[in-house]
């Protein structure tokens, strides 16, 4: 079926091309949400930029098409038999070891033997990487003035021994990179031919490699001995090479280098979902061989039973980790340790992961409906957005993990969890199950409804042993500071002596981090007011009085309520209360204070005498409190006679703030 045709069709409503033949067609940038390509042929395919969310390729092949197999299979031969022909040189210049007389020449053979062993010691036990390419760089330069040096300050020993170093080395380490170019080849060969490509590949370089040592060693004048020697470590060094290119292909890590360098020849022509949307996308039992997913998005996509996925060019995603690549394909990660990976996005529906570390994982965005998470470790997991409905979490330890409102918890089986990961040698070895009674288990659905209130609140700790009367004044003042995050207290715990914890309810898009921050900021500045102040305001707010006595009852405080007011500032105020004379005395007190300049902002003066009026007004103010606030508005006008008092000015400042605030000025 052509691109146009499918397109088409595509428009007009259809969604259904299962067991098409789409070899070779191009629909790069399209749109084919949700269709269904099951069984299609899609090698040579390219899909790059599309946008296949929940399309299906179930069964589907990928890869290369014929052509450009045969294409890939002739070029790894071609360089297979250019990287042997080097190789069988280099054990041509080995051979010259036992060339007699010839200082020079043995010199040569001698140091190319020592640094092609070296080299192939190297790469086997410490892999290819950068460094190793630096060391190989380093070497050339080093060699190269120690030839020249050797040269020129022994001239007992000759400059041909001299110059004999500096070619030795040079055939030495370019045999080693010779060594890691044909690994390269035999897995590119391996990626591209299967067991075929690779058997040819590696036949005619060993033949290349006995021929051209051989015909080497027999026109010299080294004899039999050195042909021998000559094609041995011509065979062995071709043997060990193919090793390198099997163990890339395999997963190795410490050929990873190669195996991309590989795989990316190997997709050269393949199928390709270069920068495709594949969110929930199902590939299962798809063959994927040589395929390019390099930045695509593959948010939920299912690898369930593919197969060859470990040949696809996967980029930056973490499908370029062996150890995932098999998890997604079998959906068995029993005791798999996948600490501090990045996993967004990663598809382990159904999974079996009993006793799996997710330890500081990133599983947001995920897909974990249905999985078997019995005894898991989501220590600090992310778990934003993630689907764990149908989860099984009996017995897991969740400290600190990251779930969200956007978690979705719906049908978790569970029977207990542990709060803590106690690591070995704690001197606390307590895990804190929950529920805490060991004999007692959580009955279906009760876990979520002990876990969503964590999630769902804005947690205000308090563990500076703060008076309920401060916290009142202070979560009034934020509740009115913020009337779009619609905060509401939903529980209230107490936490050892004198601490508390207030979880409150907020709008779904309140940002709990600033709420938090700004809450604590409100928080301290109320303690900076004077008791007076304090009381002033709760004379004026029946809300914090309530609020008040509610964070004493949880807290067990022993302080009296906040509407029973036994004030001893001001003097002895009981009994019968002379307000004529009380309010006589406030009256001078304010009116000695000095009259704002500006006349655009009420100075303290002013809003000292609003306030002595909405206290005398004050209907639900008894005799008592009326008096009790009359004489702490005194103190505060008190203070504000004193201006250059450092103290008295701080006072005055504030209570200046607090009085504007609480009339609403």
């Amino acid at each position: 079926m052509k691109a146009e045709e499918l397109l088409s069709r595509y428009r007009q409503g259809e969604r259904n091309f299962a067991g098409a033949n789409l070899r070779g067609q191009s629909f790069k940038g399209q749109v084919l949400s949700e269709v269904d390509f099951s069984r299609v042929d899609i090698r040579g395919t390219n899909f790059s930029d599309a946008t296949l969310v929940r399309a299906t390729f179930h069964e589907a092949k990928a890869g290369l098409q014929k052509r450009w197999v045969v294409i890939s299979a002739f070029l790894a031969w071609l360089f297979s038999v250019c990287a042997s022909f080097l190789l069988a040189f280099s054990g041509y210049v080995i051979t010259q070891i036992f060339e007699a007389g010839n200082l020079s020449n043995n010199t040569l053979g001698w140091v190319t033997l020592v640094v092609q062993f070296v080299c192939y010691i190297l790469i086997l036990r410490k892999g290819i990487s950068i460094v190793f390419a630096r060391v190989i760089t380093f070497g050339f330069a080093v060699t190269f003035i120690f030839g020249i040096v050797l040269a020129l300050a022994f001239p007992t020993i000759g400059t041909n021994q001299g110059v004999a170093v500096i070619a030795g080395v040079f055939a030495g380490v370019g045999a080693g990179s010779c060594a890691v170019f044909l690994a390269g080849v035999f897995a590119g060969a391996w990626a591209v031919a299967q067991v075929i490509g690779a058997g040819i590949a590696l036949v005619i370089a060993v033949i290349i490699s006995i021929l051209g040592a051989g015909a080497g060693a027999i026109n010299s004048e080294t004899g039999t001995i050195a042909a021998r020697v000559s094609v041995g470590i011509s065979i062995a060094c071709v043997l060990a090479s193919a090793y390198i290119g099997w163990q890339s292909l395999k997963g190795d890590l410490k050929y990873t280098l190669i195996k991309s360098a590989a795989i990316a020849f190997a997709t050269w022509g393949g199928t390709s979902f270069r920068g495709a949307d594949l969110t929930n996308a199902d590939f299962n039992q798809a063959c994927l061989d040589s395929t390019d997913f390099r930045e695509a998005t593959i948010t939920r996509t299912s690898w369930l039973h593919t197969r060859l996925l470990e040949r696809i060019r996967p980029g930056d995603s973490f499908l370029s980790n062996p150890k995932i690549c098999t998890l997604v394909q079998t959906g068995e990660g029993k005791d798999i340790d996948l600490t501090h990976l990045n996993l967004r996005g990663i598809n382990l529906a159904n999974a079996q992961l009993e006793n799996a570390c997710f330890r500081a994982a990133d599983l947001s965005e995920s897909s974990l409906a249905d999985a078997n998470l019995t005894r898991a470790n989501l220590v600090q997991t992310q778990l934003s957005q993630t689907d764990l409905s149908g989860a099984t979490l009996t017995g897991a330890t969740i400290e600190d993990w990251g779930i969200t409102g956007n978690t979705n918890l719906q049908g978790v089986h569970c029977e207990y969890v542990y709060m803590r990961w106690v690591r070995e040698g704690a001197p606390d070895p307590n895990p804190r199950r929950k529920p805490d009674n060991y004999e007692e288990t959580f009955a279906d659905g009760e876990f979520s409804d002990f876990i969503k209130p964590i999630v769902d609140t804005l947690d205000l700790y308090h563990n500076q042993n703060v008076d309920p009367h401060t916290i009142a004044i202070a979560f009034k003042q934020f509740v009115e500071n913020n009337p779009d995050a619609e905060i509401q207290i939903a529980s209230i715990e107490a936490k050892g002596a004198g601490n508390l914890l207030l979880r409150t309810k907020t709008a779904s898009t309140a940002d709990h981090s600033k709420l938090n921050k700004e809450y604590f900021e409100t928080l301290n500045y109320t303690k900076t007011l004077s008791p007076g102040a304090r009381m002033l305001l709760a004379a004026k707010e029946r809300e914090i009085n309530r609020l008040s006595t509610m964070f004493n009852n949880f807290m067990e405080s022993a302080m009296d309520r906040i509407n029973t007011v036994n004030i001893n500032a001001g003097g002895d105020i009981s009994g019968i209360i002379n307000f004529g004379e009380i309010a006589g005395d406030l009256n001078n007190s304010i009116q000695q204070l000095p009259t704002s300049s500006d006349s655009t902002q009420p100075n303290l003066k002013d809003l000292l005498n609003q306030l002595q009026t909405a206290i005398a007004e004050e209907p639900e103010l008894d005799d008592t409190e009326k008096a009790a606030a009359f004489a702490q508005v005194k103190k505060l006008a008190e203070a504000g006679q004193a201006p250059q008092d450092s103290r008295m000015k701080q006072l005055a400042t504030k209570a200046t703030g607090f009085s504007r605030a609480s009339l609403g000025v």
